[in-house]
């Protein structure tokens, strides 16, 4: 080997070097920032210590037990529930909790599975609530809550699930693309900036004003903040569950335990979804423990754009079992 390939050779890897601190300086200044408005606090709430580790949630009101379960998402936590939960709080105890991965919970390096939230939310009804809860929960987080039903019966005295996708959308297994996107977000350093790309506040917004919200203007600086700050606390280790999430390792098929109901279960559509009456068909085909409904103007989290409005749907719900 000749001088002048030696010192290419040691060029490159200098600048590789030079590149990856720089890119771990970057990550931690992200880590940093993020948190400095200190939205999501832990005072007003406690810790559940899970073997797998320790899991926030917080208790309130008093009256029959309700659980809310916010979306599986490394982005998501229990502030999604911040405006619609003061409205239980007078006739219920309401609980709500951020999942191991998520906003004030630990987020420890493993592989996340729909298995793991099945133990994890069956855990909390026996050792914390005491008691089978409403069950109230967003987007995917239905699938383990369901299958958590199926393998402990009435664990639960009703589920509502709120904006969830096509059931046969969890029937999925790992595939050799998804287990690569798992492996390269897993990485220490370039895995965690492809991370923080992902949860860019650029990029939060646009999910807000695409997905989360029908009218974007009731997207506050506010909730953009407690968004980004809760999928960067503890770190950038929400990229483990994220790794999970494209790696398809959280999905798992819950069409025989739909079937299998017996508690009253309930699903609630946003209208503005494209999908919304093929989702509704899909489930109520299932068993004739499931009711639905439909809302109206709002798009995936009614919870936080119209909590007035996804109360009334939910009351008129309850209502309609009663007759």
């Amino acid at each position: 080997m000749n001088k002048s390939m030696k010192k290419n050779i040691r060029h490159f890897f200098l600048l590789t070097a030079f590149a990856a601190g720089t890119i771990h300086l970057v990550n931690r200044f992200i880590d940093f920032t993020a948190s400095m408005k200190n939205i999501l606090k832990t005072e007003n709430g406690n810790f559940f210590d899970w073997k797998n580790g320790k899991v926030y949630y917080t208790r309130r009101g008093s009256g029959t037990p309700v659980l809310l379960i916010h979306d599986l998402s490394p982005l998501s936590s229990s502030y999604e529930w911040c405006r619609y939960a003061k409205k239980l709080e007078k006739q219920h105890t309401v609980y709500t909790i951020d999942l191991l991965g998520c906003g004030r919970s630990e987020k420890p390096y493993l592989t996340y599975t729909n298995y793991l939230y099945v133990q994890l939310i069956t855990d909390f009804v026996k050792e914390v609530i005491k008691d089978a809860p409403t069950v109230i929960a967003t987007g995917s987080s239905i699938s383990f809550v369901t299958l958590a039903e199926n393998m402990n019966n009435h664990l639960f005295h009703k589920i509502i699930a709120i904006n969830p996708p096509m059931p046969e959308k969890f029937n999925r297994t790992p595939s050799n693309s998804s287990t690569l996107k798992k492996a390269l977000l897993e990485v220490p350093i370039l895995g965690t900036f492809i991370y923080n790309v992902k949860t860019h506040e650029k990029n939060i917004q646009k999910l807000f004003y695409t997905e989360y919200f029908n009218k974007p203007q009731l997207a506050s600086s506010k909730m953009l903040d407690a968004y980004y700050e809760a999928s960067h606390m503890n770190g950038s280790h929400g990229k483990y569950l994220m790794a999970s999430i494209e790696g398809q390792y959280m999905d798992n098929c819950i069409l025989h335990a739909l079937k299998k109901l017996s508690i009253p279960f309930y699903v609630v559509e946003s209208r503005s979804n494209p999908d919304s009456v093929q989702i509704v068909t899909s489930y109520a085909k299932q068993s004739s423990m499931i009711e639905t409904a439909y809302i109206s103007n709002v798009k995936h989290l009614p919870q936080l754009e119209a909590p007035d409005k996804l109360a009334e749907v939910i009351r008129m719900l309850f209502e309609r079992e009663e007759k």
